[in-house]
């Protein structure tokens, strides 16, 4: 089998056009936007080339067609109890001998740079985007996440992967009727004259960004793996997604106008960019609007849940459920809700999703290889 390094820009279109292709006869499969892909390999945008580096590779056989595709990266902040490398954008034909002959290139070149074992598929880059396998729920990806079909799963665990932790989605139908819990929360809070809600609106980002990381800063940065944001970080984000905001989904809870909680949701993109096939220049972004004003967005995704420490198990959760609930109900057209990702290793997240009276809807997986076989292998740590 021959190894090319992607370089060139034909090298760079092939790994975008061979899932494509892979993926061709799936009708669930939306094809990524092209540049979020490219984004990830560009040494001047994706800052975690400030502390590692990837490189990533396509797998042509004797006919000199596409078989296969991976990067493999190290980041020196991926802190794991040995150095451990990552692979990702792994994308396959139906074949082990294939596949295997992929991760052992992957292997041999993280071992040669110091690495004992090797996650995947995970991302050079944050753990919001392209993360994990997907193994149950092959149902249309919500935007940034991973996509693959059924038989990857054997592809890797044949080849001796295993899963280092799960990561479940939950989702609910909007007009499911509520917790009854949850309506008594709402009645009883709204007799504290102090509390009032607020929808975020797009025209006032400055304000609700700061909000924002007052509730995120007290409610998760020191829970397990999180971190301090800053006003400014959270603007940039708030910023970028402006052109999608909708002003009637995401929620913020005050004491005497003090943000006590928040509930963040915007509208499943790839319910629009699935029109699009990957390309974002002029055209396509004239088509989005258009697809965006004309074609109704029927799923919300669910992006934050949080409630400062001091106001967690009073009842606040109900009282910003319903009265967000109530109101896009009326307000939008949206149907479904789906969460991002939550980590099995993670029971305190996975406990607020319950209590959305959410159901699992797909399950990815991390998987992890040690490179010595004989070591005894463990489970990502409960937080």
């Amino acid at each position: 089998m021959k190894v090319e390094k992607v370089v060139s820009k034909e090298h760079k279109k092939e790994f975008t056009e061979f899932s494509a292709r892979l993926f061709s006869d799936d009708s669930n499969y939306i094809r990524p936007i092209d540049k979020d892909i490219e984004s990830v390999f560009d040494t001047k945008r994706n800052k975690f080339f400030r502390f590692g580096e990837c490189e990533r590779f396509l797998f042509l056989n004797d006919k000199n067609k596409t078989v296969g595709k991976i990067a493999v990266f190290i980041n020196k902040k991926y802190e794991q109890d040995q150095p451990t490398g990552g692979i990702g954008f792994f994308d396959c034909i139906n074949d082990q001998e294939t596949a295997n002959f992929i991760f052992d290139f992957a292997k041999d070149r993280l071992q040669g740079k110091g690495m004992e074992a090797m996650d995947g598929p995970i991302n050079f880059g944050e753990r919001d985007r392209f993360w994990g396998l997907l193994i149950e729920g092959f149902s249309e990806p919500l935007f940034g996440m991973n996509y693959n079909p059924p038989y990857y799963k054997e592809l890797f665990e044949n080849y001796g992967f295993q899963i280092y932790f799960n990561q479940l989605c939950f989702g609910r139908k909007i007009h499911d009727p509520v917790a009854e819990n949850f309506l008594e929360m709402h009645e009883r809070i709204s007799k504290v004259k102090p509390i009032s809600a607020k929808r975020m609106k797009a025209k006032n980002l400055e304000k609700f960004a700061v909000d924002f990381t007052e509730v995120y800063n007290k409610a998760w940065a020191n829970h397990g793996e999180g971190k301090q944001l800053t006003n400014a970080q959270t603007l940039k984000l708030f910023l970028t997604l402006k052109p999608v905001i909708n002003d009637h989904i995401s929620w913020f809870i005050y004491e005497n106008e003090k943000p006590i909680a928040m509930w963040m949701n915007i509208p499943d993109l790839n319910q629009w960019f699935k029109y699009l096939d990957g390309k974002f220049g002029l055209w396509q972004k004239l088509k989005f609007l258009f697809v965006k004003k004309f074609r109704k967005n029927k799923k919300m995704v669910g992006l934050v849940f949080g409630i400062v420490p001091e106001w967690q198990k009073k009842g606040i959760d109900g009282f910003m459920i319903w009265e967000g609930t109530r109101h896009f109900r009326k307000t939008t057209d949206f149907e479904d809700y789906e969460m991002q990702w939550i980590g099995d290793f993670n029971p305190k997240m996975m406990k607020i999703a319950e209590n959305l009276e959410t159901e699992v809807t797909r399950k990815l997986a991390t998987y992890r290889y040690l490179f010595d076989r004989e070591k005894e292998f463990e489970r990502h740590p409960i937080l």
